[in-house]
């Protein structure tokens, strides 16, 4: 179990340098903050004016040392209407050693910055055929085993005293964001297939699943997993934001029928009978950065679509 420092967090040294950094003063209030997961940074390309600020300068943040993640915030004016938005190019996980103070910092700065909607995006496995890679999943609901084991990112101190002890997740999801999804993806013309609704899975990794461990959590309801994001959506929902999660289906969990049995094999070669073995498939992360790639114009042209549909939907 994480024990956390009972220092508070340093937001005001965070937000006095940001201050002095974002010269253009259309991007000091974004409106709508984005979390870029593996191999979807190139969402940067969709903002016009932009500055971009290293976490080194801003204290508080952590390093991302995962590859196909930069270490930095992203400020600039997306889509026809020019909304001020701020991205986390690279984000922070549990597995690299991070505490869940520094894992949610990122979400505590956009809320403090006057964020209110937010869209996290991350690369998955697909626990089911039905929902092959290349997909996008819109989640609407979360599977977080690490917070049911220990690992709950508000354990400790109530970073603010106007966070609820006990945070409500029922509508951790929020039902206005993720209708815009779809209709943004009618408005590019993209085929029904090209997006899905799921339940995510967050395991802690930063190993692959086992098959039995595929196995038991699509058969306790997941439809994709991954080893980010849940620690985000909890600290957005304690800010009070609404959240939308977008998760690109990268890799196939492998979750073979049947195992190959050496007993059966061994009984065979003995009597003189030739067997065919199976191959035995694994996952690996050059896989999820090149579908990353592969779909990141899909991905930055839905995601710059509902920035522009959130401030009509709102209004």
């Amino acid at each position: 179990m994480f024990q956390e420092t009972t220092s508070s967090p340093p937001f005001g040294a965070t937000l006095a340098t940001l201050s002095k950094l974002l010269t253009d003063s259309r991007l000091q209030k974004p409106r709508i903050g984005i979390v870029c997961g593996s191999g979807l940074s190139t969402l940067v390309k969709s903002l016009k004016d932009v500055i971009q600020i290293p976490y080194s300068q801003l204290e508080g943040f952590g390093t991302s040392t995962v590859a196909g993640q930069r270490s930095m915030l992203a400020f600039g004016l997306m889509g026809k209407d020019n909304i001020p938005v701020v991205a986390m190019l690279g984000r922070f996980h549990p597995y690299e050693g991070h505490k869940p103070v520094t894992v949610t910092y990122g979400i505590r700065v956009m809320a403090r910055l006057g964020v209110k909607d937010v869209i996290i995006t991350n690369a998955a496995g697909s626990l089911t055929p039905e929902i092959p890679v290349g997909t996008i999943v819109v989640i609407r609901d979360h599977l977080a085993l690490p917070n049911l084991t220990g690992m709950n990112p508000s354990f400790g101190p109530l970073t603010s005293p106007e966070y609820p002890r006990f945070l409500p997740l029922g509508d951790a999801y929020s039902t206005r964001l993720r209708r815009l999804a779809f209709l943004s993806s009618h408005d590019l013309q993209f085929n029904s297939s090209a997006l899905a609704e799921g339940t995510y899975a967050w395991v802690a990794g930063p190993a692959y699943e086992t098959p039995a461990e595929g196995r038991f959590l699509r058969n306790a309801g997941a439809h994709v997993v991954g080893m980010s994001t849940i620690p985000e959506v909890v600290a957005a929902r304690e800010e009070r934001m609404e959240v939308m999660v977008l998760s690109l289906v990268t890799n196939m969990v492998v979750i073979p029928e049947k195992y190959r049995s050496i007993k059966e094999e061994v009984e065979a070669e003995l009597a003189g009978q030739p067997m065919q073995v199976p191959e035995i498939g694994t996952a690996s992360h050059e896989e999820v950065l090149a579908v990353g790639r592969e779909k990141a114009e899909v991905m930055r042209a839905l995601v710059e679509r509902i920035v522009e549909r959130v401030p009509m939907d709102s209004a």
